[in-house]
């Protein structure tokens, strides 16, 4: 059967655990020195090997470190010469473990008031003086809460450092990313501007080309050297259109239209170059954006450049009507000559890449219109209908492709007519996802600083709220049960109490310790204690004093240690 191998600790924390408890078990050898006669096997070897079982324990299991090393300080409140014992430092010390190691806080305060409950119970079932309920109520807590909320502060310090430079990282590879899109956008720019502007160009001398051909002026060899050139030209167009199908990786929002062109000169040039186009404009020009221009100009060129190309010497049928809000553009080729070659589907040929009714088509959905292609009486038909204005206004609402880029915004430039491209805004997805997650990070990160901030101020005044008032009260205990030696000596067996009152304080002192309580006593009588001083931290001798139906039978001293 294997064996399954444990996976030894890292050398750096194997060795600040041996120094960590290096310095608790100096600390722990140095109260067991100056405690004088003490039990080595109790006071001494037991504490060190609690000690290190409980340091390494500290990384998985840091409540539990906490419980055994607040265990020796219940068994130090046993002691009936002194609570105070130099396990108060290994338990700060591990309580401050506690709270860099463990991020919530509901676990380590059930530790910590378990932690407290024993050693309250320990002063009970052992009856201790007032001095060790003192210490359990005010050093003990002292030494669990306090450290483990500067080890909270800590953790949470190193938790802010490392998420900024994680955000830092983040940000950088964001930025990073950002670039390869602008890279990208751009690419798609380039290849939106070759596909329509220079193909539709190369379309046309080929065109005008081949026209001359059918010259009866021109010899035969002037015939091969057009035929020549209409075929290179054609193939150049191919390879445009392969050059364009690999930069366009994703489709891009375009190039802007030539300075001062419009769909008139676009139409113009088009005739120019033996092209049968009639078109008509219906209804009142009105104040168009100029990225619906650029829609209407880049279907008209798209829509003449598949003619020229799918079905030449078709003649091409234009119509621009304007309505209230909206523009429609029509455009219909006719089927070629009987010899002429076919109209094909809808979209280029398979070597064209299928990029430019597929790119008119998300041209025109981003401005907010629609766009129908297909076969129309034996021809081809592109319909597409816009708005006057886009549904976006501004770079702050620019809108994006399906891919994800955002299309930039075009001013009207000087004449009305020649769009400038505005200042180009970054990608509003990484914006997005930047700006919300560091504001979340953010958020989160002065949440927790507050709460920590909130638990470093509430829990000491909590503790001083329940502390304060219990040493007060025990402190008013020990002060008003104070038996000065002068009336003791004045105190006479055999008087009653009326005539003693005057001598006697206003209270007894609640706290003997178990051999002053079970000291031999008159039989018949009820015995009282006194301090015999005011000093509130140290041990002083109790006063005895024994009544007998309100009179007074005896009187002694006991001494504060155990004889």
């Amino acid at each position: 059967m294997p064996h399954r191998r444990i996976p030894l600790p890292p050398a750096r924390s194997v060795f600040g655990d041996v120094a960590l408890w290096g310095v608790l078990a100096a600390a722990t050898g140095y109260g067991f020195r100056d405690a004088g006669a003490a039990s080595p096997p109790l006071d001494l070897f037991l504490p060190l090997a609690v000690l290190a079982v409980a340091v390494p324990l500290s990384h998985r299991r840091p409540g539990a470190a906490v419980v055994l090393v607040n265990g020796l300080c219940a068994l130090g409140l046993a002691d009936s010469a002194t609570p105070a014992n130099a396990h108060v430092l290994s338990l700060a010390v591990l309580s401050c473990l506690l709270g860099a190691r463990v991020a919530a806080a509901r676990r380590p305060l059930l530790v910590l008031s378990a932690c407290l409950a024993v050693d309250l119970v320990t002063c009970a079932v052992l009856r201790t003086q007032a001095v060790w309920w003192f210490y359990a109520l005010t050093v003990l807590p002292a030494a669990l809460l306090l450290p483990w909320l500067a080890g909270r502060h800590w953790r949470g310090r190193r938790e802010l450092v490392r998420d900024g430079w994680r955000l830092a990282r983040s940000l950088e590879e964001r930025q990073h990313l950002v670039a390869e899109r602008a890279r990208l956008t751009e690419r798609a720019d380039i290849a939106a501007d070759m596909h329509d502007s220079l193909g539709h160009a190369l379309s046309l001398v080929a065109l005008r080309a081949g026209a001359l051909e059918l010259s009866p002026d021109l010899t035969d060899r002037d015939r091969t050297d057009l035929a020549e050139l209409r075929g290179t030209i054609a193939d150049a167009v191919e390879q445009l259109r392969e050059t364009v199908a690999v930069l366009h990786d994703p489709p891009g929002t375009g190039a802007a239209l030539p300075v001062g062109d419009t769909v008139e000169d676009l139409l113009g040039r088009a005739i120019a170059s033996g092209v049968p186009v009639r078109w008509e404009r219906r209804g009142q020009v009105p104040a168009l954006s100029p990225l619906v221009e650029r829609g209407m100009y880049r279907v008209v060129q798209e829509a003449l450049t598949n003619s020229v190309k799918h079905a030449p010497g078709g003649s091409v049928k234009v119509g621009i009507t304007h309505e209230a809000d909206r523009t429609r553009v029509s455009i219909v080729s006719t089927a070629p000559p009987a010899d002429g070659p076919a109209h094909p589907a809808e979209g280029p040929s398979p070597r064209a890449g299928g990029r430019g009714l597929t790119g008119l088509r998300e041209r025109v959905t981003v401005l907010g219109g629609s766009l129908r292609t297909g076969p129309y009486q034996g021809g081809f038909h592109v319909t597409a209908v816009l708005p006057h204005q886009p549904p976006f206004r501004s770079a702050s609402s620019a809108p994006t492709t399906r891919t994800g880029l955002r299309m930039p915004v075009w001013t009207r430039g000087t004449h009305g007519r020649s769009p400038e491209p505005a200042e180009k805004a970054p990608h509003p997805h990484t914006d997005t996802v930047t700006t919300l997650e560091s504001a979340r990070r953010l958020a989160a990160a002065r949440r927790d600083a507050r709460r920590r901030s909130v638990a470093a101020f509430a829990a000491p005044v909590a503790a001083a709220a329940f502390l304060v008032p219990s040493a007060v009260y025990l402190a008013w205990q020990l002060t008003t049960s104070v038996l000065p030696p002068s009336r003791f000596d004045e105190l006479q067996p055999g008087r009653p109490r009326t005539e003693l009152a005057h001598l006697l304080p206003a209270h007894a002192f609640p706290y003997p310790p178990g051999h002053a309580r079970s000291a031999p006593r008159p039989p018949g009588t009820t015995c009282e204690f006194y301090r015999s001083s005011r000093a509130l931290l140290d041990q002083v001798d109790l006063y005895r004093l024994c009544w007998a139906r309100d009179t007074l039978v005896a009187k002694d001293t006991v001494p504060a240690n155990r004889p």
